[in-house]
């Protein structure tokens, strides 16, 4: 499916985040480096210009709050949208995540192995979270800014570039970051480029 262009930011670093506590559903603020994190990409899109785009954000706090840093002048305009969220980590929301490898270190095997997230008791799981985030992209009909979380983005970047939903352990995170996804191709901007 093609989809309009995408500049996708990942909210800044918040207390839980630097904490290896797993958010999910639950929230906690950003630290002063993820409000520095935010400011970044307010001069990223401010460079980038997003006149005559959507400006969409997961209605979590985290995200909220990125939002109303990173669109300056067009926080007003943000539409939030709950199938933004972060997925949801069930019985291990709140936990460090030292102590899930501990609990289920056969999850943990590869530094890179993202698959833990499906296996969170009582969580969403990987095809859910594929589901309600391709069901937002389809309603796109204009470029677009989303503001969300570092699992959802990837899932909406799998979408975006035609990656079934296993491959999102595969794409790059990081907090505070903003990828443009344009004709099935991902850019990560950065303020030196």
């Amino acid at each position: 499916m093609a989809y309009p262009d995408l500049l996708i930011l990942r909210h800044g670093e918040t207390e839980w985040n630097l904490a290896g506590r797993m958010q999910g559903e639950m929230d906690s603020p950003l630290t002063a480096t993820g409000r520095a994190q935010a400011g970044a990409q307010q001069r990223i899109l401010t460079r980038f210009g997003i006149d005559g785009w959507n400006v969409w954000s997961s209605p979590q706090g985290r995200a909220a709050a990125t939002a109303r840093i990173a669109l300056g002048t067009r926080a007003d305009d943000v539409r939030t949208d709950p199938r933004l969220s972060e997925i949801t980590m069930g019985e291990w929301t709140g936990l460090q995540r030292s102590a899930i490898a501990a609990a289920a270190p056969h999850l943990f095997e590869s530094e890179m192995d993202l698959i833990w997230y499906d296996h969170a008791p009582g969580g969403e799981g990987i095809e859910a979270l594929f589901a309600r985030t391709g069901a937002f992209l389809a309603e796109l009909k204009v470029p677009g800014v989303i503001v969300t979380h570092g699992i959802t983005s990837r899932m909406l970047r799998c979408h975006a570039l035609g990656l079934e939903p296993g491959a999102f352990a595969e794409l790059p995170g990081g907090q505070g970051v903003v990828y443009h996804l344009s004709g099935g191709v991902q850019t990560c901007l950065s303020e030196g480029a």
